[in-house]
């Protein structure tokens, strides 16, 4: 069956055989307007009757910093984790009646100036800035403290030379082998030459996310490396590709959902009790 049309503003109108004016104003509460109560009852009963529901893009815009939240995703964030964390704070945040605007690309200061200087937002915020404590840099230490417990002391971190995040996880990754007493991590930015770093002793590559790792899994196959046999591999994200691979890619889970709910309330000056996420998990499987 073909889904229902949604009712419009003009499908209320004429409804309740008045202006579109009118029903804005009875739907705005909007002071100084001298519509009779006959009236107000007429056309909220045809909200009623049609299931009217007011475009809340449209509501957000006209009330500007009351309802608005802009969040600004840049290109090399997007994953599995950037997926969940939106999912959680658009959700969280039209429970309470707002509305999230995602711009997707490269920002800078005066995108981000002009784009909040146009729709004045109650609030902008930047995808992964560096420093957040929940979020997937802060996490990198679940791979480094996997590998190390399984026994690879000789370890390299896989990271783009583009990557937006690159300098902060290295740092935290480099932070967390240097606790548990490990050489300094291998910084790899190519994959061209895998046999030559286990030759060297490397024995395990933590990618920066589960693309890299599936691309590290893929060259060392390509280079007559076994995995986990000859390298171990492993990813970060946990993304529903990593699970079909064959060996399957053991990876790290973070909570983003959660996440994304604390990120809404915490805007909101809202109480957060009860949306603690849960802590950052590996999923261990066949590749490390």
């Amino acid at each position: 069956m073909p889904e229902a049309r949604r009712a419009t503003l003009k499908d209320v109108a004429a409804a309740s055989g008045v202006s579109r004016a009118t029903v804005s104003f009875v739907l705005n509460d909007t002071p100084n307007q001298t519509i009779s109560e006959a009236t107000r009852a007429r056309v909220l009963q045809a909200v009623h009757d049609l299931g009217y529901v007011p475009h809340g893009i449209a509501k957000a815009l006209r009330e500007g910093t009351s309802r608005l939240i802009v969040l600004f995703l840049e290109h090399g964030l997007e994953g599995n984790y950037s997926r969940s964390f939106i999912r959680g704070l658009d959700d969280e945040l039209g429970a309470h009646d707002h509305v999230l605007l995602v711009r997707h690309g490269q920002v800078t200061e005066t995108s981000e100036k002009q784009i909040i200087d146009v729709v004045r937002p109650r609030a902008a915020l930047r995808f992964g800035e560096p420093g957040r404590g929940d979020g997937p840099a802060a996490h990198a230490a679940q791979q480094i403290g996997y590998l190390a417990g399984r026994g690879h002391t000789r370890i390299a971190m896989a990271v783009p030379a583009d990557a937006r995040l690159r300098e902060v996880r290295l740092r935290f990754a480099g932070e967390a082998a240097a606790e548990l007493g490990l050489p300094p991590l291998l910084p790899l930015t190519g994959l061209s030459a895998l046999r030559e770093l286990v030759a060297d002793g490397i024995t395990a590559i933590a990618g920066h996310d589960d693309d890299i790792a599936m691309r590290t899994m893929a060259a060392a196959r390509d280079q007559g490396l076994s995995v986990p046999g000859d390298l171990a591999v492993m990813g970060f994200d946990d993304t529903a590709y990593g699970a079909m691979l064959t060996p399957s890619l053991t990876t790290v889970h973070i909570d983003a959902e959660a996440h994304g709910r604390l990120t809404a309330r915490t805007l909101l000056g809202m109480s957060t009790d009860g949306l603690a996420p849960a802590p950052a998990q590996v999923i261990v499987r066949e590749s490390a």
